[in-house]
């Protein structure tokens, strides 16, 4: 289903099960289903919530007409290709953690849930964020991501870069 306007969406993606391979083959996928994306730098973070492996985070941006449902549709069946498994603890090691975050300003409760409060939470989703949208501003609060960034306090949470090729 489209609709009738194109809006910006944000997407965060994590891999920590073999995250070199399932991270840049999903960024061609979502490039061949959306189009031309935007990629954020890919970042490095242990695990929260859990003892495992390290994620690796970034975010991607694309312009569609396409309702949020059918995205995230896609989005589950691009984690599921990647034998992403649902069962068990919601905080996991995971082949494939694609996420909805942004639907151009729309705030929703729905069956699709915008913003994330991730983007507010976690420093592997805001810090890539503001990467690529600095002058953006949350739907909500109505600030700048490079603002909210500036001001988190990310020392429980630290990133470090990496660099991955992600050329779609």
């Amino acid at each position: 289903m489209r609709t009738s306007s194109v809006v910006t969406t944000y997407l965060s993606l994590g891999s920590n099960v073999e995250p070199f391979y399932h991270i840049p083959v999903a960024v061609r996928e979502l490039g061949a289903r959306f189009g031309s994306l935007r990629i954020s730098p890919v970042y490095e973070s242990a695990a929260i919530g859990f003892t495992g492996e390290h994620f690796l985070n970034l975010v991607v941006a694309f312009e569609t007409n396409l309702e949020p449902t059918v995205i995230r549709a896609f989005l589950r069946q691009l984690e599921e290709r990647h034998d992403r498994v649902r069962e068990g603890e919601s905080f996991s090691p995971r082949t494939l953690d694609i996420d909805l975050l942004l639907y151009g300003d729309l705030v929703s409760t729905g069956s699709v849930v915008v913003p994330r409060a991730e983007i507010l939470r976690y420093a592997f989703v805001l810090k890539p964020l503001a990467d690529l949208a600095p002058d953006a501003c949350h739907p909500v609060t109505g600030v700048r991501y490079a603002d909210l960034w500036a001001t988190f306090d990310a020392t429980m949470q630290p990133l470090w870069p990496i660099a991955l090729d992600l050329a779609v």
